[in-house]
C-alpha cells in the first residue's frame, strides 16, 4: 500500500471523518505544537488515492545530544484492524529517518470500538506521560436531566447552583481572549502547575475557532469568573484549556462555563465530552 505525506486539506479531510476523530492529529494542532519547539509530519497510507490510515508525529529534540522525541498523540487512525502493521511500519520508518531515540505512544480512548492491542504491537507502558493521566468522559447523547443525573450529586448540585446565581456565559470574541490568558496565568499560580505564554492560547485559538474550537467564559457583574477552550472532532468535543479567576469563587462559575461548553457540543452533533486534567479548571501539558 503507498505511503504518502499528505497535504493538509487531505489530511485534515480524512481525521474529520474518522469515528476516532481528535483535535490533537488535525494539522493545526501541528501548526500550534510547530511555533513552540515542536516539528510535525504527517504520514498516511492511501489506496487509489484516499488516504486508509495514518498518523500526525510530533517530534521535539531531547537534551545531551540524544536524538529526538517522537510522539503520537490521540491516534493514529486506521479503517481496517489489518492496516495496523504497514501503518506502523511507516510511523517507525519516519520516526527513524529523523533520529527518534524512541517513539512515544498516547492511543486515547476507544469508545466505539474495542482497542488495539498494544503490547503485541511491541509498546510497553510508560509511568511518564504527555497528556493528563486522567480525563472524565461524559456521554451528552441524552437530554440535559439525563446528563445530569449521571453526575455525582455535589457536581449536578454546583451546575444548578451556578445557572441560578445571575453569572451570564457567553462564547468569546477573538478580541477577549486575553480575559481567558490574565485567568489562566491566576489558575497555574493557585494550583501550582506550568502554564503556556498568553500567546500560545492565542494562537490555538486563532488556528481553531470557529470551525473547531469556541472559548467560553463566565463573568458576574463584569467580573471575569471562569473560562475554558474546548475543541471538537468527530462526534468528541475535548475541554483542553480551563481556569478561573480568584473572585467570586463560591458562585461556582467554572461549573457553569464548562455545562455551556456541553451545550455547544451537544449543539454540533458531539456525543461525548472529555475533561481533560483537573475537571474544573487546569489544561493539558502539551
Amino acid at each position: 500500500m503507498p505511503i504518502i505525506t499528505p497535504g493538509t486539506q487531505q489530511w485534515d479531510a480524512f481525521v474529520r471523518a474518522h469515528p476516532r476523530a481528535h483535535a490533537l492529529q488535525y494539522s493545526a494542532w501541528g501548526t500550534l505544537k510547530g511555533a513552540y519547539g515542536w516539528q510535525a509530519e504527517r504520514v498516511a497510507l492511501v489506496e487509489n488515492d484516499r488516504i486508509t490510515a495514518g498518523g500526525q508525529i510530533l517530534y521535539r529534540r531531547l537534551p545531551f545530544r540524544l536524538g529526538w522525541l517522537a510522539y503520537v498523540g490521540m491516534g493514529p487512525f486506521v479503517t481496517d484492524p489489518a492496516q495496523w502493521a504497514a501503518l506502523w511500519a511507516a510511523l517507525d520508518s519516519a520516526a527513524k529517518r529523523r533520529g527518534a531515540a524512541f517513539l512515544k505512544w498516547e492511543p486515547g480512548l476507544y469508545l466505539n470500538e474495542p482497542p488495539p492491542d498494544i503490547a503485541a504491537m511491541g509498546f510497553q507502558v510508560s509511568p511518564q506521560t504527555v497528556q493528563p493521566p486522567r480525563t472524565v468522559i461524559l456521554d451528552i447523547a441524552d437530554d440535559d436531566e439525563r446528563i445530569l443525573a449521571r453526575m455525582n450529586q455535589g457536581t449536578r448540585r454546583k451546575i444548578r447552583q451556578s445557572l441560578k446565581n445571575e453569572i451570564a456565559y457567553r462564547q468569546a470574541s477573538a478580541a477577549e481572549v486575553s480575559r481567558f490568558t490574565g485567568m489562566m496565568q491566576t489558575t497555574g499560580t493557585r494550583n501550582a502547575f506550568g502554564v503556556h505564554a498568553p500567546d500560545y492560547y492565542r494562537m490555538a485559538y486563532d488556528l481553531f475557532a470557529p470551525d473547531h474550537a469556541a472559548l467560553f467564559l463566565a463573568e458576574h457583574e463584569s467580573d471575569p469568573l471562569a473560562g475554558v477552550m474546548v475543541f471538537a472532532a468527530g462526534d468528541c468535543a475535548q475541554s483542553l484549556y480551563g481556569a478561573s479567576s480568584d473572585v467570586k469563587r463560591n458562585l461556582m462559575g467554572s461549573y457553569g462555563v464548562q455545562w455551556a461548553a456541553i451545550q455547544w457540543a451537544k449543539a454540533r452533533g458531539c456525543r461525548w465530552y472529555d475533561l481533560w486534567g483537573i475537571p474544573d479548571e487546569g489544561e493539558s501539558v502539551l
